[in-house]
Order: structure tokens, then sequence, then C-alpha cells
């Protein structure tokens, strides 16, 4: 039972460490992905979660929203064939489907924010730089909503594939090499100041037409007075012929007047005609040269768009000669590092033989060392012990020499004559062939003188040991006979020889 309780508290706890140690929880701006065990991860965004120590694994996915710079580096022709620089401002995420999220994990797995941005940088430039190319220079200006919602459009298509939503996309600045920009804009405002100049005129001359009309309406009305007076003054005519003739004085007056009215009408007329002429002449002439300034411009366009292309196939030809440079130098580089890879493995195998061999040769005159060590201390030992028997050797026979008696020097001698015989002897042996020509004394001949001279020999010999060593061998020799026992009392103690003689 007791064993029982402890395998279900184990259990228990286990579960329990296991819980503990799997336990996620992501925050509301990532995803956390879990895998390992499933054939499809699970996805965690803003929830908590449970993963298997050592069997499953969670990686981190940024979903917030992230700012991305797009600046075309270099410039990029206009459909117009204008070059211009383009500064734009992206705001994209991580889209938040299931779909959106595996695939964003499949190239942003576990990257910073600014890790992403670079890499959804080249993608969203390449997709602007294809739009300005379908665009004029004049359209970017004037319609950014359209030419950012274009650029939109289409990385959004390249976007979704990576899992990428893009939320806007606003254009900054826009700039051109040559100034042309701000060209337009000087056109326009010279022909907002011609306009401008054109309703001026325009209005003069309808001040003045309406002056002239009002002038001739009220010119109307002082002839319509004066009528008025001729034809009651007319009815005084008859009385007086004065005012009869001051009535068609008046009249004809005033019909000179009229003349003169009507002829600045004309004149007026006249002149605004000639003015609209001239007004006309010269936007004519301003429509010719905006012509001619347009052939130019198209005329330096198509120079220019000549000389782009062949300055795009130069740097395109100088940047492929660079990178096959590049590359032949990295590769160059690669083989020496490999060659300075195997040097050194090569060194350091040869450094590790040396040593071997070093520890080899150490251990080997090491062993040898103390094999001569251990075999001069043998020898010493073998020496001293030698030494010490020889000095035992010499010690024995110095004692045994002083127990000789001079019988035992007798015997010694008697040993080593027929040696010293031999030695006297050899001389004679190598003597190949003799000649004698003497016949002898006493009838001895020549060969019996030669076998003779041995004893002499031997005399000599035995009589210089005798004188070498102060010892009389010959008494030594006779002192065991009769005569030296008896007649010349011979006493032999020892190594000392006394010989007493009586006669």
């Amino acid at each position: 039972m007791n064993i029982q309780l402890i395998s279900i508290f184990a259990v228990i706890l286990i579960l329990i460490m296991v819980i503990v140690a799997g336990y996620v929880k992501a925050p509301p701006d990532r995803a956390f992905i879990i895998s390992g065990m499933r054939k499809n991860p699970r996805i965690l965004i803003g929830r908590a979660g449970i993963k298997i120590p050592f069997f499953e694994r969670v990686d981190k996915l940024y979903l917030g929203q992230m700012t991305v710079d797009i600046k075309t580096e270099q410039s990029v022709p206009t459909n117009d064939f204008i070059n211009v620089n383009v500064d734009a401002v992206a705001k994209v995420r991580i889209g938040t489907s299931a779909e959106a999220i595996q695939l964003a994990a499949k190239n942003f797995l576990n990257k910073a924010p600014e890790q992403i941005t670079e890499d959804l940088q080249d993608s969203l430039q390449g997709n602007m730089r294809e739009i300005i190319g379908t665009l004029a220079l004049k359209t970017i200006n004037t319609d950014r909503d359209s030419f950012s919602d274009q650029v939109m459009e289409k990385a959004s298509r390249d976007m979704n594939k990576l899992g990428i939503e893009i939320l806007s996309c606003n254009i900054q600045n826009v700039t051109d090499e040559n100034g042309l920009i701000n060209d337009l804009g000087m056109d326009n405002t010279a022909k907002i100041k011609k306009d401008a100049a054109i309703a001026k005129a325009q209005a003069d001359r309808d001040v003045a037409i309406a002056k002239a009309e009002a002038d001739k309406a009220a010119n109307d009305a002082r002839v319509l007075a004066q009528t008025e007076i001729a034809e009651k003054n007319n009815a005084l005519a008859i009385k007086q012929a004065e005012l009869k003739r001051e009535a068609d004085t008046a009249s004809a007056v005033a019909d000179a007047a009229y003349e003169i009215q009507q002829q600045e009408q004309q004149k007026s007329i006249q002149t605004a005609t000639v003015n609209a002429q001239i007004a006309k002449a010269e936007r004519e002439a301003e429509l010719k040269q905006k012509e001619v300034l347009v052939k130019q411009q198209e005329l330096a366009a198509e120079i220019e768009k000549k000389a782009d292309a062949e300055k795009y196939q130069a740097e395109k030809k100088a940047e492929a000669e660079l990178v096959q440079r590049q590359r032949k130098a990295e590769a160059a580089k690669y083989e020496q590092e490999r060659e300075a890879d195997a040097r050194k493995a090569q060194a350091e195998a040869q450094k590790f033989a040396a040593e071997q061999e070093a520890a080899g040769i150490k251990a080997k005159y090491d062993a040898e060392a103390a094999g001569i060590a251990a075999k001069g201390r043998a020898e010493a030992e073998a020496i001293k012990a030698k030494g010490l028997a020889e000095a035992e050797a010499m010690e024995k026979k110095a004692e045994a020499y002083k127990k000789y008696n001079g019988a035992a020097m007798a015997e010694m001698m008697i040993k080593v004559m027929p040696q010293i015989a031999a030695e006297i002897a050899k001389p004679l042996s190598q003597i190949d062939k003799i000649n004698i020509y003497e016949t002898g004394e006493g009838g001895e001949g020549g060969a019996s003188r030669i076998s003779g001279n041995m004893p002499v020999v031997m005399k000599q010999v035995f009589d210089t040991m005798s004188e070498a060593t102060g010892v009389d061998f010959a008494e030594i020799m006779r002192a065991n006979t009769y005569d030296a026992k008896v007649n010349k009392n011979v006493n032999i103690t020892g190594a000392d020889v006394s010989v007493k003689t009586e006669k």
C-alpha cells in the first residue's frame, strides 16, 4: 500500500514538474510556436500553453507593427525617361492568420523587428522601382496617392508569399538629378502670371467697352433731351429765326457729336480686336517656343536615355567584372585558408609526432640511463665485492704466507722451476739449425756443451732469486737432509731460517 502511494505521489510530482518546466505564456504582440511532437506546430498568441520538456521547443515570432524605409539608392528612370529618387515609408506586420504565421515562421522565426525590416527592404525597393518605371514624372508628383496605392498593390503579392501584411505606404519625397521638378514649378508659375496678365487685359478691355457704352448711353440721353428742347424751340422758331438757327446749329452739333462718338466706339472695337490679335500672335509664338522646347527636351531625353543605357550597361559590366574578381579573390582566399589550415594541421601533426618521438626518446634514454645507472651500480657493487674478495684473499694469502715454512716455500720453488726451465729453453727452441765445428776437450762435444749450460743457467736464476728475496733457497732445500739436521743443526721455523753449523 505504501509503495503504491509513493508511486502515485512520484507520478503526480513528475507531472507537476513537467507542467512547471513546460509552462509558457505568449504576449499579444508575439506568437509562440511549439513544435516537436505534432505534425502541425501549435501557435500561442496572447495565451498560455504547455510544452513537453526535451521533446518540444518554443520559438518566437514578432507580430507588432514595423516601419520599413524604402529608398531608391540609385536614380530610377520614369516612363518619360527622367531619373528620379523616391523616399517612402511602409508600415507592415506579420499576418494574423495561421497560414500567414506559418509562412512568416519559415522566414523570420526568432528574428528581431530590425532584422525583419532589413530583410523586407530589398523586396519593397524593387517593387517601388518597377512602379516608378511605369509612371511619368508629373503623375508621380501630382498623384502620390495613386502612386503609393500601386506600390502597395504590387508589393502585396510578394509580401503575402512571406506572410507579411502591408498596412500603409506613404511617399515622403521625390527628387530628380537635373532639377526638372523645379523647372515644372517655374513653368506653372509663368503660366499663372501670363494667365493673370491676360485676365487683367481682358478686364481692362471690358471696362473700357463698358465705359464707352455708358458714355454712349449718356450721350443718347443728352441728345434725346436736346431733341426735345429743339422740338419745343422749333415751336418758337417760327417766331424767332435766330432761335431756329440755334436750334439747327444745335442739331448739327448733336449730329457731329454722334458721328464722333460712333467713330470713337469703332476705334475702341478696332483697338480691342488688334489687342486680341496681338495676344493670339503672342500665344501662338509661345506655343511655337513651347513646341521647340518640347522637341529639345525630347531630343535631350533621347540622348540622355541612350547615355543612361550605355552608362547602365557599362556599370553592369563593371559590376559583373567586380563580382567575378571578388569571387576569384574569395576563391583564392578560401584556397589559401584551406592550404593554411592544411599546413597548420600538418605542422600540428608533425609537432605532435615530434613530441611523441621526443617523449619516446626521452623515455628510451631515461630507461637506458636507468639501466646504465643500475648496471653501473651493479658493476660498482661487483667491483666492490671483487675488491673485497681480492683484499680478503690477499689477506688470507698474507696470513698463509706468514705461516709458510721453508719447506712450503721450497715446494713452491720446486713447482715453478719447470716453468723457469721452460722459459729459459724457449730461445733454444727457436733455433732451427746449429752447425758445431768443435770436437771438445776431454771427449766432450759441442752439443753436450749446450745441454750443460742449462744447469748453469738454472743455478744463476736460483742465486738471483736468493739475492733478490734474501732467502737462501739452497739451505732451505738442504734443511731436511741428514747432514743438515745432524752435522749442521739447521732449524726452519715459519719463514725464518736459522742455520747453525757444528764442526
